[in-house]
């Protein structure tokens, strides 16, 4: 078995899915980074590329749609010592967890936010995501779409995230650095992946991502944040790597007071805790 491959498992994906890359690039960067299986934790949501922890040999956490992130804040204000991961697709992320998004890059919380961006509800048989292009048309949306995507990097930059990235899951290797780098990252780290959704998304297929993104080259400031709001702008050719990069106080850090103790182990007064019931 390959590392943090889990044994006598059938991946329930279309063949050819963008998916699949994503996998192999979360298995890889665990590996490379040594990290420890027990101490990872991955929480996802509803949708295909929810499906994606329960192929990772670690720790898991199921949620409702649209739930993964406010679960893997808790996770990770309990556990400072977990690595945390919410993981899931554009419309789980951004639709229906769209509040959670703004908030967890608000409160900059140490987790590693996943987001396959495959511009469709692949699950719930190809209807627009927040990310679909305007014009798109779909079996839902039949005389096209007619709103303007979501921009989750200019969000998350105009809201100060600490790490705000994209990739290409067709640049697996550039793909791996850059997640890579948001796995060591202290802080909220969002990666953004374009991936093809080949049985519902005709259009933004492996060839049409390749076509209309280029990687930011060795000029673009990572500390510069209007540099980097300009680039998430861009939408022709869209931009692949880290636009933005800055470490700061953390939430479980200022929630914990720096304590790093698993909540599981604390002990408690339960002459303190009685008076505070009293008080009411």
């Amino acid at each position: 078995m390959k590392p943090f491959e889990r044994e006598n498992t059938d991946i329930g994906w279309c063949p050819g899915c963008g998916n699949f890359g994503i996998l192999t690039l979360i298995r890889e960067v665990l590996d490379e980074l040594k990290a420890d299986g027990r101490s990872v934790v991955i929480v996802s949501g509803i949708g295909q590329a929810a499906k994606t922890p329960y192929y990772v040999d670690v720790n898991m956490f199921g949620v409702l749609h649209g739930r993964a992130v406010p679960v893997a804040t808790a996770v990770k204000a309990a556990n400072p010592e977990l690595t945390v991961v919410a993981e899931g697709g554009d419309g789980d992320m951004y639709g229906e967890g769209g509040n959670h998004f703004l908030h967890a890059v608000r409160r900059n919380v140490d987790i590693v936010h996943i987001v396959h961006n495959n511009m469709i509800y692949g699950l719930t048989k190809g209807q627009a995501s927040p990310t679909s292009q305007k014009g798109m048309e779909t079996k839902v949306q039949v005389d096209g779409v007619g709103n303007e995507p979501f921009n989750p990097l200019a969000v998350a930059l105009a809201l100060r995230a600490g790490f705000v990235s994209r990739v290409n899951i067709g640049n697996p290797v550039h793909a791996k650095q850059v997640l890579k780098a948001a796995f060591l990252h202290r802080g909220y780290a969002l990666v953004d992946i374009f991936q093809p959704c080949v049985t519902f998304n005709k259009i933004n297929t492996f060839g049409w991502f390749g076509e209309h993104t280029y990687e930011l080259d060795a000029s673009h400031d990572t500390a510069d944040l209007g540099a980097a709001m300009a680039r998430a702008m861009e939408s022709g050719p869209f931009p692949l790597g880290v636009f933005y990069r800055l470490e700061s106080d953390t939430f479980d850090e200022r929630v914990r007071h720096g304590q790093r103790r698993p909540l599981s182990l604390a002990t408690h007064d339960a002459a303190l805790i009685q008076t505070l019931f009293d008080a009411y």
